[in-house]
């Protein structure tokens, strides 16, 4: 079975802080508790250009839940709905609308990496079970994270099947094509007034992360509205989290409005890279995906600002892709509205031109969009 371990362009760039005591491969999968699977599971493919994978429900022996498995390059999502009043998804889902539950992290070893974690401090949410069929088996173990996130750790090495013990593969006549998305690039976690740098040192002190990047109020401000934002990352860089908190400001930032909607700590957006960001993003808008407006007096400077690029401006001025640039190189990057009801959950779809940071130079037209989405909201 092909493994979902991003490939970033440069995946020898080590982080020399991290520690090595829980490695990581990458991403295995990230679940989402939401209100209807099926639906869902169309949107999923219609608008995101993603794959049917694999499913669980009543067919496979599962009274509770069903499940929908998607794939699209080494990005795999899971969405879970209850299927019983007593279904603890449902309060889940009740408090929070729909979300991302678990971020599934691939490791060779579920059982040592459940022991390095809970001995650093982490609270258990699964211990080690093993789980298979005739395929295999898989072993997992889990911890609590913010809010009511976890981490699940999967251990796959002796399974050959489509997905996990418990899933059928999901047949389906109807596949749109991918739109080119590669692989989970970070992933950004949003927590309460001052708790940055309590998650800042779990990641740390449980999981060996180290800091990248910080970015404070002064860096992510406009006008109205600042937060504060720190990126951790593991050792071969190929798992970021951004967290951040939010800053003093004269209105309320997307943080804070964020925190109100999903009712607490949360994942903010999911960012998944291209190698083509324009064939993306236009296949992305046909198929009607919205992203956030950038006024077009954006790119009467931004040459001046990070530069000679490789691409034609004016595409990317009409998609509303924002351009920046560091000791590496440069990305793109542009960001979708809410893809949920709340205004909570959304993606950013990036490619990295060599660039390793995270956009700091559009950080003030970025926020500035949001806010006109938050002021239309009645929000702000």
């Amino acid at each position: 079975m092909e493994t979902t371990s991003q490939s970033p362009l440069n995946l020898e760039k080590i982080v020399p802080e991290a520690e090595d005591f829980l490695p990581l491969n990458g991403t295995d999968y990230v679940e989402l508790f939401v209100g209807n699977a099926k639906q869902s599971a169309h949107f999923y493919k219609t608008a995101f250009g993603f794959q049917s994978e694999a499913y669980a429900g009543l067919e496979t022996g599962e009274k509770d839940r069903t499940s929908y498995v998607l794939r699209q390059g080494k990005i795999r999502l899971v969405l879970t709905t209850p299927m019983t009043a007593e279904s603890p998804i449902n309060e889940h889902i009740r408090k929070h609308g729909d979300g991302v539950k678990v971020v599934a992290l691939w490791v060779d070893d579920a059982t040592k990496s459940w022991e390095e974690t809970t001995k650093r401090g982490a609270k258990s949410f699964m211990e080690p079970e093993t789980i298979e069929d005739a395929h295999g088996k898989v072993v997992r173990s889990g911890i609590h994270t913010y809010g009511e996130t976890v981490h699940i750790f999967i251990e796959r090495k002796n399974y050959n099947g489509i997905f996990l013990p418990g899933y059928k593969k999901w047949e389906s006549h109807y596949n749109p094509e991918s739109v080119g998305l590669k692989y989970i690039d970070h992933m950004v976690g949003n927590v309460g007034w001052g708790q940055m740098n309590t998650w800042v040192d779990f990641y740390a002190r449980v999981m060996g992360f180290a800091q990248l990047i910080s970015f404070d109020d002064k860096d992510i401000s406009t006008e109205y509205t600042a937060l504060m934002s720190k990126v951790m990352s593991n050792g071969n860089g190929r798992i970021k989290f951004p967290i951040n908190e939010p800053a003093e400001g004269k209105k309320k930032s997307q943080i804070e409005e964020y925190i109100d909607f999903y009712d607490g700590a949360g994942v903010q957006h999911i960012a998944v890279a291209t190698d083509n960001i324009i064939e993306t993003v236009t296949a992305l808008v046909k198929r009607g995906v919205e992203f956030l407006y950038v006024p077009s007096t954006y790119y009467d400077t931004v040459l001046d600002r990070v530069g000679e690029i490789d691409e034609d401006l004016e595409p990317l001025k009409e998609l509303g892709i924002l351009i920046d640039r560091d000791d590496e190189g440069y990305l793109l990057q542009i960001f979708t509205k809410p893809v949920v009801d709340r205004p909570t959950m959304f993606f950013e779809i990036i490619q990295r031109k060599g660039a390793q940071s995270f956009g700091k130079g559009n950080f003030k037209a970025l926020f500035e969009a949001i806010e006109r989405e938050q002021e239309s909201r009645g929000t702000l």
